[in-house]
């Protein structure tokens, strides 16, 4: 029997997709507390740790047993590695040397590279016009939503640059290597990669930073912290797992290019910042990429 090739998403998966960007993108408000104070590094590993154990306790509180999942050790690994450790530390490292712009941009081709690699890789999840079109309109509507911040770091070194899009290419691996999880509950997923991540960082914590790292931030940035980790961390990849199993690999991975728009709208929301005109035409480019992707408006036509 042939498998059944992904098309356009259901109204409630482009909810879970538009919640999970809201999320994500909030992400960069705890994170530009936290980084004040914190190591980049230590954060990572305070990041993993908080949403593993918050994990932990809400499978002892709901279920099922993490238990159940203890055989899939090995495969849990593979995915912090290259959800979690490599493209976090690559992004970090490389935004020491790189605007937050032309970082967003980068990261906002991870689309790009999963349809490559899911139409390499994967049997159910062919390229199409639409979807190679929409992720196109989509990267540049992030690039015009960030304006001129893009510009920063453009005539810098190339490492920082190739380091952001490693992670990028990280990224994409990992969100097809995750669909071998589809018969698994995604709380479970989500605790067994952030598991990993935690063990994975706990000797980076230990011999390159040292643990005294952890105890030196003030209460306001835990505070931060602990809604990084558990609402932007623990929720997120429940929601981020659910996703991948239902819409599959590369539409879940179109998260990318919502986050910078949920970010620059949660700014205007809850700081008080403005928004520009050139920032109005990235969001609607960006809806139009999604729009396009979905392809069922040119179904009707």
């Amino acid at each position: 029997m042939p498998t059944r090739s992904r098309t356009a998403m259901t109204g409630t998966e482009w909810t879970m997709l538009m919640v999970l960007g809201l999320v994500w993108g909030g992400a960069f408000f705890f994170g530009r507390i936290a980084v004040v104070q914190m190591h980049p590094l230590v954060l990572v590993f305070a990041r993993v740790a908080i949403a593993a154990a918050a994990l932990h306790l809400y499978l002892l509180w709901r279920g099922p047993s993490f238990r159940q999942v203890l055989p899939l050790a090995l495969p849990f690994f593979i995915l912090a590695l290259f959800n979690n450790v490599i493209p976090f530390s690559l992004i970090f490292t490389g935004q020491r040397e790189l605007g937050a712009g032309l970082a967003s941009i980068i990261n906002a081709t991870t689309p790009f590279w999963t349809v490559i690699a899911a139409n390499l890789l994967t049997a159910d999840e062919k390229l199409s016009w639409n979807k190679l079109v929409g992720i196109m309109l989509g990267i540049a509507g992030t690039g015009i939503l960030v304006g001129p911040s893009a510009l920063a770091g453009l005539g810098g070194p190339l490492w920082p640059k190739l380091a952001v899009l490693g992670a990028t290419l990280s990224y994409a691996f990992a969100v097809i290597f995750a669909k071998r999880f589809k018969a698994v509950p995604a709380a479970l997923v989500a605790t067994g990669q952030l598991t990993g991540s935690t063990i994975l960082m706990t000797p980076v914590i230990l011999f390159v930073t040292g643990p005294e790292t952890l105890v030196t931030s003030g209460a306001d940035i835990w505070i931060a912290v602990l809604a990084l980790g558990i609402v932007s961390t623990a929720f997120a990849y429940i929601l981020y797992f659910r996703l991948i199993a239902s819409a599959g690999a590369t539409n879940a991975s179109l998260v990318t290019l919502v986050v910078p728009a949920s970010a620059i709208l949660l700014g205007v929301l809850f700081l008080g910042e403005s928004l520009r005109g050139f920032e109005i035409g990235g969001l609607a480019l960006i809806a139009l990429g999604l729009i396009t992707i979905d392809g069922r408006v040119f179904q009707r036509r």
